[in-house]
């Protein structure tokens, strides 16, 4: 094992001299061949070593005994230990995880603390060949994502340096024999045979079978998840470098939107490693239920003629398609609670909740270039006031000139092709009889006026950013 291990450190360059390697430690037979492989040839790397434990107090004693074993025999052997004790009962009810996922984010912070301490170069761990192998096999029945297929790194950045994993090119097999091989008692923890836990599971039952059919499938699957890797590395790079170009983040909001067309004009594997990105974007952590069906609802949408549709994902975020923009944003609130009414005063202003703005001053006389500008309405000066602004209402309807009758405000959004979510937080002008006086931006009516009139009244609206 020695030897393939240091070929595997030298192929992938996971070591270099006058290094400090914090190693995790279990006290169980990988941890330990770890720590004592690396003891091996700590004289010739001129290495410094320091083992960290962690006690995850779920089993009582034992696990205490665990640490102090490992304790001892850093002791016998020189190295540097370092310790804690973690309470994954109270993190996993307080962020409603599972118990693996606390032990692992606590054990995770531990050693990243430790990683700063000694202002260590490497955290080294444990994992093997045959670990790789069921981590693939897990995400396999678990995903139709590709990029989760990559399976564990040989090292990656972490704190101050640099995970890495020197035992992947080996099997349990193969680190039990070296174990045998250096007197190496190792504690066993008895939770891994419980197959209550997946990984177990494929551990048990499914491992076994594959190696009959090939007993060296471990440095194949390694091979996969290498050139894997080095796959996913250039699509991710890629795919972070259209987001940036095509996906615009509204500031201080969890809202993402981009040009359909402009998102289509990438390849397929870009678009979908884009998808994943927004949504790590929009989530805090992505929710268990959120599968390859909303992928693929959401390139669906992508395709659909249809000129508004949205769908639902988990934890009420909504993707919405208007037009020719998709729009991923989560529905706090329902429409009810995003209506408004305002006095317009004159001269005055209204900054509304999406951040647009309405104004009104009086002017002596109306500039022809106003006429023609849709975010300037020049009215008379004598309608009815005070001037309202507010959302739209069930049967509102409104006129202009030239306009036989009235039009319904639901159809003038559906000829302007107003998205979905603008159009129950639009402003509509009215005077003080209820008349639509301006759809801000969109339409703007006849309302009626004495003819004498030479008082004017200046409306100007600027849009928001959502």
């Amino acid at each position: 094992m020695k030897d393939e291990v240091t070929a595997f450190i030298k192929k992938h360059q996971l070591l270099k001299e006058n290094a400090t390697v914090l190693v995790g430690v279990s006290g169980g037979p990988d941890s330990l061949a770890l720590l004592h492989y690396l003891r091996e040839i700590q004289a010739d790397w001129k290495l410094t070593l320091i083992a960290l434990s962690v006690d995850h107090q779920l089993r009582g004693e034992e696990s205490k005994k665990d640490v102090q074993y490992v304790a001892d025999l850093c002791s016998k052997w020189n190295i540097g230990f370092v310790s804690t004790s973690v309470d994954v009962y109270t993190y996993k009810n307080e962020h409603q995880v599972g118990t693996q996922v606390a032990a692992r984010v606590l054990r995770y912070e531990f050693f990243k603390q430790q990683m700063e301490s000694y202002q260590a170069d490497y955290l080294a761990l444990g994992h093997h060949g045959d670990d790789q192998i069921e981590t693939i096999l897990m995400r396999l029945v678990r995903t139709a994502d590709s990029s989760s297929f990559s399976g564990i790194p040989y090292k990656r950045l972490f704190g101050t340096g640099e995970i890495i994993r020197p035992l992947l090119c080996t099997t349990k097999a193969s680190i039990e024999d070296y174990c045998r091989a250096h007197d190496i008692v190792p504690r066993l923890d008895p939770s891994n045979e419980e197959t209550v836990y997946t990984r177990n599971y494929f551990r048990k039952f499914v491992l076994p079978i594959l190696k009959e059919k090939n007993n060296n499938i471990h440095t194949t699957i390694q091979l996969l998840s290498e050139s894997l890797h080095e796959d996913e590395m250039y699509l991710s790079t890629e795919a972070r470098s259209m987001f940036e170009q095509v996906v615009y983040l509204h500031d201080g909001d969890k809202i993402a939107t981009f040009d359909i067309e402009k998102f289509k004009s990438y390849a397929t594997a870009l678009q979908r490693r884009t998808y994943h990105l927004i949504l790590n974007y929009l989530y805090d952590e992505l929710p268990d239920n959120l599968s390859y069906v909303h992928e693929e609802q959401f390139f669906a949408l992508l395709q659909r003629d249809k000129g508004n549709v949205q769908i639902d994902f988990p934890q009420q975020l909504i993707v919405e398609k208007s037009y020719q923009t998709i729009r991923f944003s989560f529905q706090s609130t329902n429409p009810q609670d995003l209506s408004f009414h305002y006095l317009l005063d004159i001269p005055g202003e209204v900054v509304l909740p999406d951040g647009s703005k309405v104004s009104a001053t009086y002017v002596e006389q109306d500039e022809m270039n106003d006429r023609y500008d849709k975010h300037t309405y020049v009215l008379s000066g004598d309608i009815a006031l005070p001037l309202h602004i507010r959302t739209r209402k069930n049967g509102d309807r409104m006129r202009w000139k030239g306009l036989n009758g009235s039009k319904k405000i639901k159809d003038i959004f559906i000829d302007a092709k107003i998205p979905l979510h603008k159009r129950d937080i639009w402003p509509i002008i009215t005077d003080n009889n209820g008349e639509i006086i301006w759809l801000a931006g969109i339409k703007k009516g006849n309302p009626k006026t004495c003819k004498d009139s030479n008082s004017l009244i200046k409306l100007y609206y600027q849009k928001g950013k959502l």
